[in-house]
């Protein structure tokens, strides 16, 4: 069975399509796509890009690959990965605020690293963490409550509250002294240095570009603010003999499986700074979606608020009842996902679906085009939860919120019981509304952002 037969839409109701920025025309010329990539990466796609398997073209003398076919997919994701690493303008973007961290990295150095974390983030491990996101989280609402009738930036406060909940699952203190700090860093990085420049692309990475200077000024004030945190945390300690009680405590404690080596100080911080930018920044945005969604059917809100009410046992909110509400996050990151655009560069040759592909190639994989495909999925635009309640699941190479494979994003599981919990507590508590109804239309920049953020209306159930 399909994606597309894989679910029914309630009769009485009209799905919900949210705004979304226009499609490009088909034939723009280079320059004309550069300039829409500098804007948004979003806005560059034409048309054949959700109706076709493959889209070939040219880009700066490199042929380019735009890949929707899930068995291509899968072999330049899972059977070939290691012919295709991260591109010039992608290493350039991301190296200077996650480092050399897991992220990043590539071969030998990932595969330490990904043997080394994994133990800190299996669901068990995830399990002893849960307490730190539900006490942020019911913070966040109790504040929210003081604030109701009033109008709210919730996607302020949502990445407040992740802030909240990466600062004490890392370091097991609040973030009230630093979380300006370090929303600012993340604010200035987002605004002045994270889009590529035409330079970015063109130059080899061994070559600076103009903004590579800039990001490296920023790179080390950023690496001095983590390593302030860090010494900080080591400056509370933990309990003589006690077990880890954070990712911190799990990853200083990690060693290689195979070597017995841990990390050193530097690698740490990188994998301190790739944890709380890429769980806290990824999941503040899907929660903002997924509360804008809601505001915008409210039907779908109430079904996900009753749920809330039945999944309550003896005071405590039970993850394993609110199927529903995972299934309005899962669309949410259908519809808006965290990692929108995955870019790879060919290592060597190689053969995709039957076409040739020449070193240095460039292959992108874009999860807003693959989750909006019109051969993947019925409706592809409009807002429809119950499609993840359906008995057969989605593709796994046509649902990438997350991506798939070796790499795989490793907090997967975190952010998922994060954002289902924190989603089921807000509409538990709250009907959300929006002040205004003016569109909010999606950008890509790292991650996929709203051009601004709306009022939003809260009053208590």
């Amino acid at each position: 069975m399909s994606v597309a037969e894989a679910y029914d839409t309630p009769a009485a109701r009209t799905p919900l399509v949210p705004p979304s920025p226009p499609r490009a025309p088909d034939n723009m010329t280079v320059f004309g796509r550069m300039k829409a990539i500098r804007i948004s990466p979003i806005g560059s796609w034409g048309q054949r890009a959700y109706e076709e398997d493959i889209v070939q073209g040219r880009f700066f003398g490199r042929s380019t690959f735009i890949l929707n076919a899930p068995d291509a997919i899968k072999h330049v994701l899972v059977d070939n990965y290691e012919n295709y690493t991260r591109t010039p303008a992608g290493l350039r973007v991301l190296r200077p605020i996650l480092g050399e961290g897991l992220l990043i990295a590539e071969g030998r150095a990932w595969k330490y690293q990904r043997r080394t974390l994994a133990p800190a983030f299996t669901p068990r491990a995830v399990m002893t963490l849960i307490p730190h996101m539900v006490a942020a989280t019911d913070e966040t609402v109790a504040k929210l409550r003081a604030a109701s009738n009033a109008s709210v930036d919730l996607r302020e406060a949502m990445q407040r509250m992740t802030l909240e909940i990466a600062g004490r699952t890392m370091f097991s203190f609040g973030m009230d002294r630093h979380g300006a700090a370090l929303r600012d860093f993340v604010m200035e990085y987002g605004e002045r240095l994270a889009r590529p420049h035409f330079l970015d692309m063109l130059l080899p990475l061994s070559w600076p570009s103009p903004q590579d200077i800039s990001r490296a000024r920023f790179r080390k004030r950023w690496t001095a603010f983590v390593g302030m945190l860090m010494a900080e945390r080591r400056a509370a300690g933990k309990n003589e003999g006690a077990p880890a009680h954070d990712l911190f405590d799990l990853m200083g404690e990690a060693r290689d499986p195979e070597t017995g080596e841990a990390f050193t100080d530097d690698q740490l911080g990188d994998q301190v700074a790739t944890m709380i930018l890429a769980g806290h920044e990824t999941t503040a945005t899907a929660l903002f979606w997924a509360l804008y969604l809601l505001a915008l059917d409210s039907a779908v809100q109430q079904d996900v608020a009753k749920e809330v009410q039945g999944a309550i046992v003896n005071g405590t909110l039970d993850i394993e009842r609110l199927k529903f509400t995972r299934a309005v996050i899962d669309e949410t990151m259908r519809l808006y996902p965290p990692a929108f655009l995955i870019a790879r560069a060919a290592s060597g040759p190689d053969t995709i679906a039957g076409l040739p592909v020449k070193k240095k190639d460039v292959i992108l994989i874009a999860p807003w085009l693959l989750h909006r495909h019109e051969k993947l999925w019925r409706d592809p635009n409009a807002f429809i939860p119950s499609r993840f309640m359906a008995g057969t699941p989605p593709d796994r190479f046509a649902y990438l919120p997350f991506g798939v494979g070796a790499r795989v994003c490793i907090g997967a599981h975190f952010a998922l019981v994060e954002a289902t919990l924190a989603l089921a507590k807000i509409i538990g508590a709250f009907h959300v509304d929006l002040v205004d109804k003016e569109p909010v239309i999606p950008i890509g920049v790292v991650t996929t952002q709203p051009d601004r953020s709306p009022m939003f209306a809260i009053t208590s159930r």
